[in-house]
C-alpha cells in the first residue's frame, strides 16, 4: 500500500465514508432503540396490552388512521350539471348547488341558440415512464395484480435468485451510462420474444434511461440476459406476471413519447358559459406498448374520461339552434381508503415538499422494509385488509389516539430518514 503513490489517500477517504455510515447506522440504531423498544414498553404498561410502537411503523399508521377519520367524518353534497347536447359533442356547465336553479338554467337554454365563443387546441405530449424501483414495481403489481407488497418482494427475489431479474431492493429508476449496449441486447431480443409487440411501430432510445449520476446503490430494476435466453419456461404464474410487467415497463420507457391534442370549446347558451373538451391522438408513443400488454393479460385499460373522445369540427362564432339541454345529478365523494399502491406512494413521498431536492433518501422507511413494515401493521392486528384497502381497526385507532404527537409525525421521521 505504501509503494504505490495517492493510495494512502484514497484509503483514508474510503475510511472516512464508511466511518460515516458506521455512525449512520449506529444512529439508527438508537433512535430505534429509543422509540421501538422504550415507548412500546412504555405504552404496552400504560394500557395493559402490548402496543407496538416504531419510529417508521406508527407514523405509517397515523396516515390510515387520518384517512379512515377522513373518510368516516365525511359529509356528501350534492350538486348538479346542466349539459348541452350538440351534433357530436356534449357541452356542461360549472358546478350548480341548487336544483331549482339547474332546472332554470335547462328552460333558459332550450328556449335559445348555443354559440361557440372560444375554441383552443394545444398540442401535448406525455413522457415515457421511468423504469421500476422497488416501490413503483410494488404499486403498479397491486394495480394490475392486486399483489401485496410482500408479495411483490418475495416474488422478485426469487427471480433475482433464478438470475432472471436484477436486483430488487432499489430505489433508482435508471441505469448506469455503460449499461447502454446491455439493454439494447435485450431490447432487442423482448421485441421477438414477446407476442403482444408483434407488429408494434418501435424505436427504443437507450439514452432515455441511462444516467449513472440518478443510480444510488443499485440501479433499476430490468430482465437480465439470462431471462432473455431461458425465457419464461420453469416459473410459477406469479414469476411469470412480475417478470412480464418488468419487460414491459422496460419496453415502455425506451419507447416514443405520447403526443395529443386537446380541443378545449366554450358555449354561451343562456347567458351562461358551457365547456366541451376533446382530445386526439396524434402518436400513440409507448402507450401503445402498454395498452398491447394489458390487452395480452386481459387487465383493465387505464380509464379514459370523456375527454378522450375526439370533438367534431368546430369554429367561434358558430350557432347552434334548437338546444337539447338536461340536468345530471351528482355527488361528492369522500377520499378513498389507502391500498398498497397509495400507501407505499405516501410513505415514499411523506415530507419530501419539506426536503432538499439532493436529500439521499426520503419519505418513510425504505424501498426494502416498507412491505415488512405494512405487514407488521396487519399482522399486529392494527390494521386489516379490506379487499384491496388497508384499514386501521379499532386497535390501530386507538393507539393512534393515545401516542403523542412526535412518536406518529411522518413529517418528522422523514427528516430523520433523511439526516440519517
Amino acid at each position: 500500500l505504501c509503494g504505490v503513490p495517492g493510495r494512502k489517500d484514497g484509503y483514508k477517504l474510503e475510511r472516512q465514508a464508511n466511518d460515516a455510515l458506521y455512525h449512520s447506522a449506529l444512529c439508527r440504531a438508537k433512535a430505534d432503540w429509543l422509540i421501538g423498544i422504550n415507548a412500546t414498553r412504555l405504552f404496552s404498561c400504560l394500557y395493559g396490552k402490548t402496543l407496538n410502537v416504531g419510529r417508521v411503523q406508527t407514523p405509517t399508521l397515523k396516515m390510515l388512521v387520518d384517512r379512515d377519520a377522513a373518510i368516516t367524518g365525511f359529509q356528501k353534497e350534492t350538486y348538479y350539471h346542466v349539459r348541452l347536447t350538440l351534433p357530436g359533442a356534449e357541452a356542461a356547465s360549472a358546478k350548480i348547488c341548487a336544483a331549482d336553479e339547474a332546472s332554470r338554467l335547462k328552460a333558459a337554454c332550450e328556449a335559445s341558440a348555443a354559440v361557440c365563443t372560444s375554441l383552443v387546441k394545444e398540442k401535448k405530449t406525455i413522457a415515457p415512464p421511468k423504469l421500476f424501483d422497488l416501490t413503483s414495481l410494488q404499486r403498479e403489481a397491486n394495480r394490475i395484480y392486486g399483489y401485496t407488497a410482500k408479495q411483490t418482494l418475495d416474488l422478485a427475489q426469487a427471480l433475482y435468485e433464478k438470475k432472471l431479474l436484477t436486483y430488487p431492493r432499489t430505489d433508482s429508476a435508471f441505469l448506469t451510462d455503460d449499461m447502454g449496449e446491455t439493454a439494447t441486447g435485450i431490447i432487442k431480443v423482448l421485441c421477438e420474444k414477446l407476442s403482444f409487440m408483434e407488429g408494434a411501430d418501435f424505436s427504443p432510445e437507450i439514452a432515455k434511461v441511462l444516467n449513472s449520476k440518478k443510480v444510488s446503490d443499485h440501479h433499476a430494476i430490468v430482465p437480465t440476459m439470462e431471462f432473455v435466453q431461458k425465457g419464461f419456461d420453469g416459473l410459477t404464474e406469479g414469476e411469470k406476471k412480475l417478470l412480464s410487467l418488468v419487460c414491459c415497463k422496460l419496453l415502455c420507457a425506451v419507447a416514443a413519447p405520447q403526443e395529443y391534442e386537446t380541443v378545449t370549446a366554450i358555449f354561451d347558451c343562456g347567458d351562461k358559459p358551457f365547456t366541451a373538451k376533446g382530445k386526439t391522438i396524434l402518436i400513440a408513443g409507448w402507450k401503445d406498448i402498454d395498452t398491447r400488454f394489458r390487452a395480452a393479460l386481459k387487465a383493465k385499460p387505464d380509464e379514459d374520461s370523456a375527454e378522450d373522445a375526439a370533438l367534431p369540427e368546430l369554429a367561434e362564432g358558430q350557432i347552434f339552434e334548437a338546444v337539447t339541454a338536461s340536468v345530471s345529478e351528482h355527488y361528492t365523494t369522500p377520499p378513498k381508503p389507502y391500498t398498497e399502491d397509495s400507501l407505499l406512494s405516501a410513505m415514499e413521498n411523506a415530507g419530501k415538499e419539506d426536503m432538499p431536492e439532493d436529500a439521499e433518501r426520503q419519505g418513510l422507511g425504505t424501498p426494502a422494509t416498507r412491505a415488512a413494515m405494512i405487514e407488521k401493521l396487519l399482522s399486529a392486528g392494527f390494521v386489516e385488509r379490506k379487499g384491496k384497502s388497508l384499514v386501521p381497526t379499532k386497535d390501530g385507532i386507538n393507539l393512534a389516539v393515545i401516542l403523542p404527537d412526535m412518536l406518529k409525525s411522518p413529517l418528522l421521521t422523514a427528516e430523520w430518514e433523511t439526516r440519517l
